[in-house]
């Protein structure tokens, strides 16, 4: 597995990370995220991205860290704070401290690599109150590297501040808004970057439009660009897509699916799409570049 340095941090991450979603809900058990979790670390994905919001999943990840015995530094962590804290308004400073704290608590770790706040809107960036509060985390020694995960004017924001060390957004065949107008320079400014979605919830799975399903927006922009892979690997063309786009440090792919990540993984060994093939996504997505943002 492809390792990268993690923008101008210590930390180095795989060009694939797991997304942990999916391991903290009842449809996957915690023998079987387990179970996913070192098969991960098996095929050399050394960053794994969780959150606050995402159930049990800092739990489950903090017991199999337990069971992994002292190997801690084998793995990158990441979580996003800022909201559900009791007795906290969200994006206050008692929320961010809280949420980073009770991660440190559920994760079963005296520090975070990289926490994200996640998904707020600039009015909370520019009020500083939340970003504030992360770099007193910081500070304390909680955290590492202090992050905002969003899209579009939030995340320019984020990119150019001067207070984060990582970004976290959507980067896919559907969604190049960020790819083209803000990771590529935040890369260069030293800043980690996480690519989210990168198989854009696979809406190439619906043969008609899934109403209602998470990916629906990503379903209708592909049959807008209408331009299909060159070969018939949806998952891999997309995957390689994003971890190989410019400024991103790992593009994270969350399943529940053992064999899932495994093919995640073979996709990201055969390295970047031929020139033409990236381009003729570029180029299908480029009509709609201003009226396609990205999707949060």
């Amino acid at each position: 597995m492809l390792q990268r340095n993690f923008g101008n941090s210590s930390l180095s991450v795989s060009a694939l990370g797991f997304g942990a979603g999916h391991i903290g809900y009842d449809d996957v058990s915690e023998r079987e995220a387990h179970g996913l979790l070192d098969r991960a670390l098996d095929l050399g994905v050394t960053f794994i991205d969780t959150a606050r919001g995402y159930g049990l999943s800092e739990e489950r990840i903090g017991s199999w860290l337990s069971d992994l015995g002292g190997q801690r530094d084998t793995v990158v962590l990441s979580t996003k704070v800022g909201y559900d804290v009791d007795g906290a308004e969200d994006w206050s400073a008692a929320a961010v401290t809280g949420g980073v704290d009770e991660a440190l608590r559920k994760l079963g770790t005296e520090v975070i690599d990289v926490v994200f706040l996640h998904s707020c809107p600039l009015s909370v960036l520019q009020d500083g109150e939340a970003v504030e509060a992360l770099l007193r985390c910081v500070e304390a020694g909680k955290v590492r590297v202090p992050g905002y995960s969003g899209e579009n004017d939030a995340l320019a924001w984020a990119a150019t501040a001067g207070v984060f060390g990582a970004l976290q957004s959507s980067v896919n065949l559907a969604d190049q808004r960020s790819r083209n107008d803000v990771l590529p320079a935040a890369g260069g400014q030293g800043l980690g970057v996480v690519a989210k979605r990168p198989l854009a919830n696979a809406p190439w799975r619906h043969d008609e439009r899934p109403v209602g399903v998470y990916g629906e927006t990503y379903w209708e922009r592909l049959r807008r660009m209408d331009v299909e892979p060159e070969t018939d690997d949806w998952q891999g063309t997309a995957l390689r897509f994003s971890a190989f786009s410019p400024g991103v440090s790992t593009a994270i792919v969350g399943t529940s699916k053992v064999r899932n990540l495994e093919a995640a993984a073979a996709a990201v060994g055969r390295g970047p799409l031929p020139e033409t093939e990236r381009r003729r996504w570029e180029d299908a997505f480029a009509p709609h570049a201003q009226d396609w943002a990205g999707e949060v």
